[in-house]
């Protein structure tokens, strides 16, 4: 329970972070709508490039989201059947890895495997295939994205199979169920029920994909709606079409959002541990053949591009890298823009969390702290309904007339990443503070433990970890950003994936490949500290 103080005090918090999250999205939105276009002839939905970028966008988004839960349905349905397959725990964790890693890298590694002169094209050419694979295109897109996607497909599937009862197992075996039977009756209905969740989740990516595209696009004839507004204020100066298809971009992602609310929203809880469940299945010889191809050649899908990017980082000058002046530059800047993030995001996902619990307390809840209640738990979502890239659009339109907008380009930045990570960093600590609330209430309530000493002894102590791998994953997130930098980069903010992004379009290839194995490791190790963090307080749960 809280005091009349606290709730107060919590109310007060919650008022100020939705205050300040509506205030910087509405400027954006009202600056897009009320931004004098001049006079358009035509509705922006009949501009034949519009409704091209359109098309391109969905076309690509509904083939990625094909191929990658096609493709994860084996790979997921072979490690849970073979919970002995040599380094099964490894390959799980390998699928973690591109979810941690910052586009971009990933992009640079699959242009090592199926660039020009990639590894695939070398082979192609050495036996006489005189025309090379163009990763550049739909093409490149989709690859990219079953790249990052598949493994996320794969651990969620793994996760509904791995909650199947034991006893389903040993009934199948007792029954004498063919394989056919025991994937119609068992595995396909523990995984059909989260497909529709998993399917909405990677179009919503997909189809608000911007750095995959922008590096691996080749050009207006592969265009996403969100590099198109790129493009229309960074190269061609049109705010007229950059407003259009800002606009679009909303009613898209509000229109999938609203598809998605109708879909069970998938979990990963458990998935990462890899936890081997005794099955009677899958032991034949042509069953461990299927299903050790499946995850083989998953794992060469995910992890060839990450041995690429190692391996050509390394070929890099590292020392000459990290001792240049415009790497230390970019480098301090994307530490303070990230940890900045990172902090605010902690801070509002707090404010917001602890304002949800007291107005829960609230004996009398009328209509006003109902809608509140409604607003704050939407509030992490403003995000996907208006992407880093609209939201910078609108205040760079909103900026231009009163001053120089490179001027306030690292506050918007820090912004628009804060609203990017609250997501993430609300699915973190929403359930970590409802567990403590819920195992020490009644023991700060008998022992009158209020204020500054309750945040010392067992507010601190308790969920400093969650806390900390919270604002180890927003960092990570805001470090590897690029959306956000695109639109406000200069000679005179430079931050890491800004660099590498300039060093590739320079073709100083080498550079690229190095900048992009340091930036990596940063990532990771944000990620991996995170995780660690996180396992002592898994375990103190499970023994709760």
């Amino acid at each position: 329970m809280l005091t009349d103080r606290e709730r107060r005090t919590a109310i007060s918090g919650g008022v100020l972070s939705l205050a300040g999250i509506a205030l910087f999205v509405g400027v954006a939105v009202i600056a897009l709508l009320s931004f004098d276009t001049g006079q358009i002839s035509t509705s922006p939905i009949l501009d034949p490039y519009i409704a091209w970028v359109l098309r391109f966008t969905l076309l690509q988004a509904v083939l990625s989201t094909l191929l990658s839960v096609i493709l994860a349905l084996p790979v997921a349905l072979a490690l849970a059947r073979q919970p002995k397959f040599p380094g099964r725990i490894w390959i799980i964790r390998l699928m973690a890895v591109p979810m941690g890693l910052p586009v971009l890298i990933g992009a640079l590694g699959l242009i090592g495997i199926w660039g020009r002169q990639g590894i695939v094209n070398s082979m192609l050419s050495f036996v006489g295939v005189s025309e090379p694979i163009s990763i550049y295109g739909l093409f490149g897109i989709l690859l990219a994205h079953v790249f990052f996607n598949l493994p996320l497909a794969c651990r969620l599937m793994l996760a509904g199979l791995e909650r199947v009862p034991g006893e389903y197992w040993r009934v199948a075996s007792g029954l004498g169920m063919k394989p056919i039977s025991v994937l119609r009756f068992i595995e396909w209905p523990a995984v059909a029920r989260l497909i529709p969740g998993i399917a909405g989740l990677i179009f919503m990516l997909c189809a608000t994909s911007f750095t995959l595209v922008l590096t691996l696009g080749g050009g207006p004839a592969a265009t996403t709606i969100e590099v198109a507004i790129y493009q229309s204020l960074r190269f061609d100066f049109d705010p007229a079409r950059a407003i259009a298809l800002s606009v679009l971009q909303i009613g898209m992602t509000a229109v999938i959002l609203t598809g998605m609310a109708f879909f069970p929203t998938p979990d990963d809880k458990d998935a990462t541990a890899g936890r081997i469940t005794r099955r009677f299945d899958g032991q034949g010889w042509v069953a461990k053949l299927a299903d050790g191809t499946a995850i083989l050649l998953a794992t060469i899908l995910v992890g060839s591009p990450l041995l690429m990017i190692v391996a050509a980082g390394l070929r890099a000058n590292l020392m000459t890298l990290v001792t240049s002046a415009i790497f230390i530059r970019a480098t301090l800047t994307s530490l303070v823009i990230s940890l900045s993030a990172g902090v605010l995001a902690v801070l509002v996902a707090i404010a917001i969390i602890q304002a949800q619990a007291a107005l829960k307390e609230k004996r009398q809840r009328g209509t006003v702290v109902r809608s509140f209640s409604s607003a704050l738990a939407a509030t992490s979502s403003l995000v996907l309904l208006v992407p880093p890239v609209v939201l910078g659009t609108g205040w760079f339109l909103a900026l231009r007339p009163l001053s120089d907008v490179a001027r306030f380009a690292p506050l918007l930045i820090v912004l628009i990443n804060v609203l990017m990570a609250l997501p993430f960093v609300m699915r973190v600590l929403a359930p970590a503070f409802a567990t403590h609330r819920q195992r020490t209430a009644r023991l700060v309530a008998g022992l009158g433990i209020f204020g500054l000493a309750r945040l010392k002894m067992i507010d601190v102590p308790l969920l400093k970890k969650p806390v900390t791998m919270a604002l180890s994953f927003a960092m990570a997130l805001s470090l590897g950003d690029l959306g956000a930098v695109a639109l406000f980069g200069s000679d005179q903010l430079v931050t890491l994936p800004w660099l590498v992004y300039s060093r590739m379009g320079s073709y100083r290839t080498n550079d690229a490949d190095g900048l992009a194995l340091i930036l990596g490791l940063m990532c990771l190790a944000l990620t991996i500290a995170g995780t660690v963090a996180r396992m002592p307080q898994e375990r103190d749960d499970d023994r709760g």
